[in-house]
């Protein structure tokens, strides 16, 4: 799974497709898109456009681009068995390396149903890989009680210095379950904190390649989403420096519980 990853959530259309196209020829070699984002076509034929490219340096292939897709809202099993089939074929990938559930709405039987569904589209060859996204830790447990055929390899969830969810991560990490961090540069609201300021002035590296390395040296996979070329480039562009130990401690006492867009963890 790549360490870094490109967001096109609230992205569409020609947007969408530069995006990813500009995202692979900076290095990334994950997508994440949803059901709920309406984009996963124009990612998807991003994706292959790219392959069949001249930018294509590196001679890459499908299996070397990781591409995350999302189910839309929890359900019985065949609605959700179908709505996964619609997604591989709506973004011409052959297949999904990564398909979660998008949240834990709709109830224990809904989610528990929809997770049957993802275990048996990855039987099927349709996914690779299975995962949940704003699983709160009685959500994953609830899940894990199910004694699932295949437990959850992913919670995607909204991690940040400013909300930085340690009973979530920590369940997580416990249970080898990846945390990827969405909203991870807190979506602009915080690049003028002071401390992110001083320290991104420390390092010599811009706000958001600080809240990137803080991700990656927390062990999560960030997810920084842009549709301008020049910071697509940039938020990948974190390898010549390393947050020291007291310096991320400062980082994690930032937190204050902010939400940049929605907190489903807590939902019955």
């Amino acid at each position: 799974m790549p360490t870094i990853q490109l967001g096109v959530y609230l992205t569409s259309g020609q947007e969408t497709y530069r995006a990813v196209g500009w995202a692979l020829e900076a290095g990334y070699r994950g997508i994440d898109s949803a059901q709920m984002y309406r984009n996963e076509k124009q990612a998807g034929r991003a994706i292959l456009d790219f392959l069949a490219s001249e930018a294509n340096v590196d001679g890459l292939r499908r299996e070397d681009i990781h591409f995350t897709s999302k189910l839309a809202s929890n359900s019985a099993y065949d609605t959700a068995r179908k709505a996964i089939s619609r997604s591989v074929k709506e973004c011409g990938l052959g297949y999904i390396d990564l398909f979660l559930l998008h949240s834990p709405y709709g109830g224990k039987t809904a989610r528990l149903e929809s997770w049957r569904a993802v275990e048996d589209a990855i039987k099927d060859g349709e996914v690779k890989i299975g995962g949940v996204s704003n699983y709160g830790v009685k959500h994953l447990q609830e899940l894990l009680a199910s004694n699932p055929n295949i437990p959850p390899a992913v919670n995607q969830v909204e991690v940040h210095p400013f909300n930085t969810r340690t009973d979530i991560t920590s369940f997580c990490q416990e249970h080898g379950i990846v945390v990827e961090a969405y909203a991870p540069l807190v979506r602009a609201l915080r690049m003028k904190h002071p401390t992110i300021v001083q320290l991104s002035n420390k390092y010599k590296c811009t706000p958001a390649q600080l809240l990137v390395r803080w991700s990656l040296q927390h062990g999560y996979v960030p997810l920084p989403k842009s549709s301008k070329k020049e910071r697509i480039v940039e938020n990948a562009d974190i390898s010549g420096f390393a947050i020291a130990d007291e310096d991320m401690q400062r980082m994690d006492g930032l937190d204050e519980y902010l939400v940049t867009d929605w907190d489903p963890t807590d939902c019955p």
